[in-house]
Protein backbone atom coordinates (compact mmCIF):
# COMPACT_ATOMS: atom_id res chain seq x y z
CA UNK A 1 0.00 0.00 0.00
CA UNK A 2 1.38 3.28 -0.86
CA UNK A 3 1.60 6.40 1.78
CA UNK A 4 1.10 3.80 4.74
CA UNK A 5 1.59 6.04 7.72
CA UNK A 6 3.49 3.54 10.39
CA UNK A 7 4.45 4.76 14.29
CA UNK A 8 7.32 3.56 15.75
CA UNK A 9 8.16 2.93 19.20
CA UNK A 10 11.19 4.60 20.61
CA UNK A 11 13.82 1.56 20.35
CA UNK A 12 12.81 1.59 16.75
CA UNK A 13 11.67 -1.46 16.65
CA UNK A 14 8.62 -4.02 17.98
CA UNK A 15 5.51 -6.30 17.13
CA UNK A 16 3.18 -4.50 14.89
CA UNK A 17 -0.11 -3.52 15.09
CA UNK A 18 -2.54 -2.74 12.31
CA UNK A 19 -4.59 -0.05 13.51
CA UNK A 20 -7.84 0.03 11.76
CA UNK A 21 -10.33 3.12 11.66
CA UNK A 22 -13.78 4.55 12.49
CA UNK A 23 -16.02 6.41 9.61
CA UNK A 24 -14.57 9.54 10.80
CA UNK A 25 -11.24 8.45 8.81
CA UNK A 26 -7.48 9.21 10.24
CA UNK A 27 -8.24 11.97 12.38
CA UNK A 28 -6.78 13.26 15.73
CA UNK A 29 -8.30 10.68 17.64
CA UNK A 30 -7.03 7.81 15.57
CA UNK A 31 -3.26 9.54 15.28
CA UNK A 32 -3.61 10.11 19.33
CA UNK A 33 -4.13 5.83 19.78
CA UNK A 34 -1.42 4.84 17.28
CA UNK A 35 1.21 7.37 19.20
CA UNK A 36 -0.09 5.63 22.85
CA UNK A 37 0.60 2.34 21.47
CA UNK A 38 3.50 3.21 19.70
CA UNK A 39 4.71 5.05 22.87
CA UNK A 40 3.97 1.49 24.38
CA UNK A 41 6.44 -0.60 22.24
CA UNK A 42 4.26 -1.41 18.83
CA UNK A 43 5.21 -0.31 14.90
CA UNK A 44 1.78 0.66 14.22
CA UNK A 45 0.85 0.71 10.43
CA UNK A 46 -3.23 2.51 9.62
CA UNK A 47 -4.53 1.63 6.48
CA UNK A 48 -6.41 4.02 4.57
CA UNK A 49 -9.86 2.42 4.15
CA UNK A 50 -11.75 5.30 2.32
CA UNK A 51 -8.89 5.72 0.06
CA UNK A 52 -10.70 4.44 -3.51
CA UNK A 53 -13.48 7.00 -3.22
CA UNK A 54 -12.24 9.89 -0.64
CA UNK A 55 -8.91 9.79 -0.10
CA UNK A 56 -7.58 11.30 2.75
CA UNK A 57 -11.21 11.77 4.20
CA UNK A 58 -11.62 13.09 7.89
CA UNK A 59 -14.55 14.62 9.70
CA UNK A 60 -15.57 16.25 12.29
CA UNK A 61 -17.27 14.57 15.54
CA UNK A 62 -20.50 16.29 15.54
CA UNK A 63 -23.68 15.16 14.28
CA UNK A 64 -22.60 17.30 11.28
CA UNK A 65 -19.54 14.94 10.86
CA UNK A 66 -21.35 11.42 11.58
CA UNK A 67 -23.78 12.09 8.69
CA UNK A 68 -21.02 12.94 6.40
CA UNK A 69 -18.91 10.10 7.16
CA UNK A 70 -22.15 7.98 7.10
CA UNK A 71 -22.57 9.01 3.64
CA UNK A 72 -19.27 8.49 2.66
CA UNK A 73 -19.47 5.24 4.49
CA UNK A 74 -21.82 4.04 2.06
CA UNK A 75 -19.45 3.66 -0.71
CA UNK A 76 -17.21 1.45 1.63
CA UNK A 77 -16.81 -2.41 0.34
CA UNK A 78 -16.23 -4.47 3.12
CA UNK A 79 -14.23 -6.70 1.36
CA UNK A 80 -12.10 -4.72 -0.24
CA UNK A 81 -11.82 -3.02 3.34
CA UNK A 82 -10.89 -6.70 4.88
CA UNK A 83 -8.21 -7.42 1.56
CA UNK A 84 -6.51 -3.59 2.59
CA UNK A 85 -6.06 -4.60 6.58
CA UNK A 86 -4.55 -8.46 5.82
CA UNK A 87 -2.21 -6.59 3.17
CA UNK A 88 -1.59 -4.09 5.71
CA UNK A 89 -0.45 -7.09 8.32
CA UNK A 90 1.57 -8.69 5.60
CA UNK A 91 3.39 -5.59 5.11
CA UNK A 92 4.01 -4.92 8.68
CA UNK A 93 5.23 -8.47 8.90
CA UNK A 94 7.80 -7.48 6.53
CA UNK A 95 9.21 -4.89 7.81
CA UNK A 96 13.10 -5.29 9.62
CA UNK A 97 11.01 -3.06 12.21
CA UNK A 98 8.75 -5.50 13.33
CA UNK A 99 9.52 -8.16 15.56
CA UNK A 100 7.38 -10.58 17.63
CA UNK A 101 4.55 -10.83 15.58
CA UNK A 102 1.29 -8.86 14.35
CA UNK A 103 -1.90 -8.05 16.23
CA UNK A 104 -4.92 -5.57 14.42
CA UNK A 105 -6.68 -3.29 16.71
CA UNK A 106 -9.65 -1.52 15.09
CA UNK A 107 -12.85 0.85 16.81
CA UNK A 108 -16.61 0.94 15.34
CA UNK A 109 -15.95 -0.05 11.17
CA UNK A 110 -12.34 -1.43 12.11
CA UNK A 111 -13.89 -2.91 15.07
CA UNK A 112 -16.30 -5.32 12.22
CA UNK A 113 -12.93 -5.56 10.35
CA UNK A 114 -10.60 -6.58 13.09
CA UNK A 115 -12.75 -9.82 13.53
CA UNK A 116 -13.19 -10.32 10.03
CA UNK A 117 -9.18 -10.56 9.28
CA UNK A 118 -8.88 -12.48 13.02
CA UNK A 119 -11.22 -14.96 11.33
CA UNK A 120 -9.98 -14.45 7.73
CA UNK A 121 -6.17 -14.30 8.51
CA UNK A 122 -3.58 -15.33 10.94
CA UNK A 123 -2.95 -12.08 13.22
CA UNK A 124 -1.20 -13.16 16.16
CA UNK A 125 -3.91 -10.94 18.42
CA UNK A 126 -7.10 -9.07 18.13
CA UNK A 127 -9.23 -7.03 19.62
CA UNK A 128 -12.64 -5.54 18.56
CA UNK A 129 -14.20 -2.23 19.66
CA UNK A 130 -18.39 -2.05 18.81
CA UNK A 131 -18.01 -3.55 15.18
CA UNK A 132 -21.62 -3.43 14.30
CA UNK A 133 -21.58 -6.53 12.23
CA UNK A 134 -20.01 -8.18 14.73
CA UNK A 135 -23.25 -10.12 15.77
CA UNK A 136 -24.52 -11.00 12.89
CA UNK A 137 -21.12 -12.63 11.62
CA UNK A 138 -20.21 -14.11 15.04
CA UNK A 139 -20.79 -17.29 13.24
CA UNK A 140 -17.08 -17.36 11.98
CA UNK A 141 -15.72 -17.14 15.55
CA UNK A 142 -14.49 -21.27 15.31
CA UNK A 143 -12.29 -19.65 12.97
CA UNK A 144 -9.89 -17.60 15.39
CA UNK A 145 -7.38 -18.94 16.49
CA UNK A 146 -5.41 -16.32 17.73
CA UNK A 147 -6.52 -14.62 21.15
CA UNK A 148 -9.65 -12.14 20.20
CA UNK A 149 -10.65 -9.32 22.83
CA UNK A 150 -14.48 -7.54 22.03
CA UNK A 151 -15.34 -4.47 23.53
CA UNK A 152 -18.91 -2.80 23.43
CA UNK A 153 -21.57 -0.45 25.15
CA UNK A 154 -24.07 -1.53 27.18
CA UNK A 155 -26.32 1.58 25.88
CA UNK A 156 -25.06 1.43 22.10
CA UNK A 157 -27.90 2.77 19.94
CA UNK A 158 -26.32 1.02 16.89
CA UNK A 159 -26.09 -1.85 18.91
CA UNK A 160 -28.26 -3.58 20.47
CA UNK A 161 -28.29 -5.20 23.68
CA UNK A 162 -29.68 -8.51 22.43
CA UNK A 163 -26.95 -8.24 20.07
CA UNK A 164 -24.04 -8.23 22.53
CA UNK A 165 -25.99 -10.95 24.24
CA UNK A 166 -25.42 -13.67 21.00
CA UNK A 167 -21.53 -12.44 20.63
CA UNK A 168 -21.27 -13.22 24.65
CA UNK A 169 -22.93 -16.36 24.43
CA UNK A 170 -20.13 -17.21 21.71
CA UNK A 171 -17.53 -15.91 23.58
CA UNK A 172 -18.29 -17.92 26.37
CA UNK A 173 -17.55 -21.39 24.14
CA UNK A 174 -14.70 -20.17 22.68
CA UNK A 175 -11.14 -20.73 24.02
CA UNK A 176 -9.07 -17.72 23.79
CA UNK A 177 -11.77 -15.30 23.66
CA UNK A 178 -12.69 -12.95 26.15
CA UNK A 179 -15.55 -9.78 26.01
CA UNK A 180 -15.91 -6.97 28.18
CA UNK A 181 -19.54 -4.93 28.16
CA UNK A 182 -19.12 -1.28 29.88
CA UNK A 183 -22.69 -1.03 30.72
CA UNK A 184 -23.26 2.34 30.96
CA UNK A 185 -21.47 3.40 27.97
CA UNK A 186 -23.27 3.72 24.52
CA UNK A 187 -20.94 3.60 20.82
CA UNK A 188 -17.72 4.89 20.01
CA UNK A 189 -17.37 5.34 24.06
CA UNK A 190 -13.36 5.39 23.41
CA UNK A 191 -13.23 8.49 21.23
CA UNK A 192 -12.30 11.20 23.27
CA UNK A 193 -12.18 14.13 20.55
CA UNK A 194 -16.14 13.29 20.20
CA UNK A 195 -18.22 14.57 22.95
CA UNK A 196 -21.18 13.32 22.05
CA UNK A 197 -19.82 9.81 21.97
CA UNK A 198 -17.17 9.73 24.65
CA UNK A 199 -16.96 8.02 28.39
CA UNK A 200 -14.44 8.74 29.81
CA UNK A 201 -14.71 6.22 32.96
CA UNK A 202 -15.88 3.59 30.26
CA UNK A 203 -13.19 4.64 28.28
CA UNK A 204 -10.59 4.11 30.61
CA UNK A 205 -11.43 0.60 31.83
CA UNK A 206 -11.80 -0.63 28.77
CA UNK A 207 -8.28 0.93 27.46
CA UNK A 208 -6.76 -0.97 31.06
CA UNK A 209 -8.62 -4.14 29.82
CA UNK A 210 -7.02 -3.38 26.10
CA UNK A 211 -3.47 -2.82 27.07
CA UNK A 212 -3.26 -6.03 29.66
CA UNK A 213 -3.83 -7.81 26.85
CA UNK A 214 -1.78 -6.91 24.19
CA UNK A 215 0.76 -7.36 26.72
CA UNK A 216 -0.52 -11.04 27.42
CA UNK A 217 -0.85 -11.78 24.01
CA UNK A 218 1.47 -9.65 22.00
CA UNK A 219 4.33 -8.52 24.29
CA UNK A 220 6.52 -5.46 23.08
Amino acid sequence: MTDLPIWHPPSGRGPGLVLVQEIFGLDDYLRSVASELAAAGYVVAIPELFRRFAPGWSSTHDEAGVAASMEVAASFDPELGLADVLETMAHLRSRPAVTGGVGVLGFCLGGSLAFAAAAEGDPDTAVSFYGSTVASSIGDLPRVTCPIQFHFGGKDPYIPRTDVAVVESAVAAHEGAEIHVQEEAGHAFHNHVAPMFHHPEAAARAWELTTQFLRRTLPA
